[in-house]
């Protein structure tokens, strides 16, 4: 109340704000006091315009009493977190900028200033056993006021956290703005936020590792009793056994799957065929393909340093029965290059790649990843993007060798997951060759790069990525992994240790959604409308038939019914 719509310089110990602004604000509050003590900034809750970017419409704040002090952080629509900033000193600044989008934008924000010396009991701290609980401040007591608490839970590696609050008691409030317990999936409270809670409730967790953060942020007024949780660790499933092999030697392809692993997708040998169907495997105990490289259906792609041969193995049931099994390949690659051999084989349903296994001497993935922390790894496939979206890549070499080097040094889309004719380059020889491609350092055993989604997606349905992968020895400054971007002509005497290749995909736009809905649901519409015309069809025969009957019925009594009359004929009265 009596707080300025836009902007204010604010002087009280606390103080909560909620205001609404609207397009072409411009807005700077200004907290200070003349005080020992630093401040504590929370944005509980933040309302921008749809669609709105960090660069158009933003919360900035700033350590000190004036927007040239530090920048203490930036607040925009795609914040994956509860923003709580604490000042250096007594004082701070934020600014609100909006964009021209008519929208109402809500915000509520509320500060305090605090002495960090003061200490709470039980409030926080470092979780690292396999399991644990952890309680509230003053639990079952009343929590205190002005309480921020972090407790970072940590277990062992290749397991993840399941986190469940027993009893949970806080101030009720629908956007949870006033007192409330965010959990993270990650050690960081700036992004990977998996869920606010507040009032009364028993909420449960789940982390995507070994890792998770709780934070619970309490206000001046309406305290309870707070929480008690109890986590657990559980371990992640480890690789699974192999269920497909490739083999490649300088003039023939070997391809060797078992057979359970075809019953778990509903096929067997009989369902299975080359790019050339007259090529059929040998069976044993599993299925095999060995042909040469120049047979069979197998393309070959000369790429100047390298050439790849690619055949694809195809699952189908052949009958005359409409059916909605999933569409499946397994697609093989050789690649030759530099007196070497990288084979490549990964599977894909309904167009979707489902797994990759580059055979060699490393293991690489690649994942998308949602921001530049790359912290939280994008998980739907395929990744439904808006056109020129920020796309953030990651390839991970998997490994226990500490001083290896990896560097991404090719990378091609392609709207067809074998990568045939029709590629477009992204980087090539380290070089970047779409304009919003931008690669970071090499980081140990990640490639990081990110680029905008491409007039690609613009022309079709789905586009898949292929990344050829360097790894170095670090020990070596002058390896390919530290040169960058090269010429042609100094490729040759750059050195690596060895030389993979993943993909990812596919990449999907938005607007593309609907109509792949609705080509489904057209496809199912079919199926129907043929079933029903033709139970239709059996019905109008029916009833032709029947129709038919009466009228011969008809036609038969008519013609008896004349005769008679025509027996009969007419007599004359006479007259009297």
């Amino acid at each position: 109340t009596g707080v300025p719509r836009c902007g204010a310089s604010l002087h009280e110990l606390n103080k909560a704000l909620r205001f609404e602004l609207n397009a072409n604000a411009n807005c700077m509050w200004q907290i200070q006091r003349n005080a020992n003590q630093t401040i504590r900034l929370i944005f509980s809750y933040f309302k921008f315009a749809p669609s709105s970017s960090c660069e158009t419409e933003s919360i900035k704040i700033y350590d000190g009493p004036s927007t040239n002090s530090p920048l203490l952080g930036q607040v925009c629509n795609n914040t994956d977190a509860v923003p709580v900033l604490q000042s250096s000193s007594a004082s701070l600044t934020f600014l609100i900028r909006t964009n021209s989008v008519a929208f109402t934008r809500n915000f509520f924000v509320f500060y305090y200033f605090f002495s960090p010396e003061t200490k709470i009991e039980n409030c926080g701290g470092q979780l690292t056993g396999p399991n644990g609980t952890f309680i509230s401040p003053n639990y079952p007591v009343r929590y205190p006021e002005f309480t921020y608490c972090i407790w970072h839970i940590q277990t062992a590696k290749n397991s993840k956290i399941n986190l469940q609050f027993q009893d949970f008691f806080l101030e009720l409030d629908q956007n949870c703005q006033f007192d409330f317990t965010a959990v993270y999936d990650g050690l960081t409270t700036n992004t990977g936020l998996m869920g606010k809670v507040c009032g009364r409730a028993q909420p449960t967790f789940e982390s995507s590792s070994n890792a998770m953060t709780v934070v619970l942020s309490t206000d001046y007024a309406n305290s309870y009793r707070g929480f008690s949780a109890q986590y657990t660790s559980v371990p992640l499933p480890g690789p699974a056994a192999p269920n497909t092999l490739l083999i490649c030697s300088s003039d023939s392809m070997k391809i060797v799957l078992s057979k359970s692993y075809l019953a778990s997708l509903g096929y067997n040998e009989t369902h299975l065929q080359l790019n050339d169907p007259s090529c059929r495997p040998v069976v044993t105990d599993s299925v095999t393909f060995s042909f040469p490289l120049a047979s069979c259906g197998t393309t070959k792609k000369d790429e100047g340093q390298s050439i790849t041969y690619t055949n694809i193995v195809s699952l189908s049931k052949t009958t005359g029965i409409i059916t909605r099994q999933k569409s499946i390949q397994i697609i093989a690659k050789c690649k030759m290059e530099n007196n070497s051999t990288l084979e490549v084989i990964y599977i894909t349903k309904n167009n979707i790649i489902q797994n990759t296994t580059a055979v060699g001497r490393y293991n690489v993935s690649m994942s998308f990843y949602d921001s530049d922390s790359f912290s939280k790894p994008v998980l739907q496939s395929p990744y439904n993007v808006d056109l020129n979206q920020t796309l953030f890549a990651q390839v991970s070499l998997h490994s226990t060798d500490p001083n290896l080097l990896v560097f991404v040094d090719t990378c091609i889309a392609s709207p067809q997951p074998d990568f045939g004719s029709l590629t477009y380059d992204l980087i090539r020889s380290g070089c970047n060759k779409d304009d919003t491609v931008v690669t970071y350092p090499p980081l140990e055993h990640y490639g990081r790069f990110k680029f905008n989604a491409f007039r690609f997606l613009r022309s079709f349905p789905l586009v898949y990525l292929q990344c050829d992968i360097l790894i170095c020895d670090s020990n070596n400054t002058n390896s390919r992994c530290t040169e960058g971007c090269i010429s042609r002509q100094k490729r040759a005497i750059s050195s690596y240790m060895w030389k993979t290749n993943t993909v990812v995909g596919p990449i999907r736009l938005k607007r593309d959604l609907r109509s792949a809905d609705h080509s489904e649901s057209l496809t199912k519409a079919d199926a129907e409308e043929t079933s029903n015309l033709q139970q239709y069809s059996l019905y109008t025969l029916s009833f032709v038939v029947l129709i038919s009957n009466i009228i011969i019925v008809v036609a038969v009594i008519l013609k008896y019914h004349i005769k008679r009359q025509a027996g009969y004929g007419y007599q004359k009265i006479q007259n009297s």
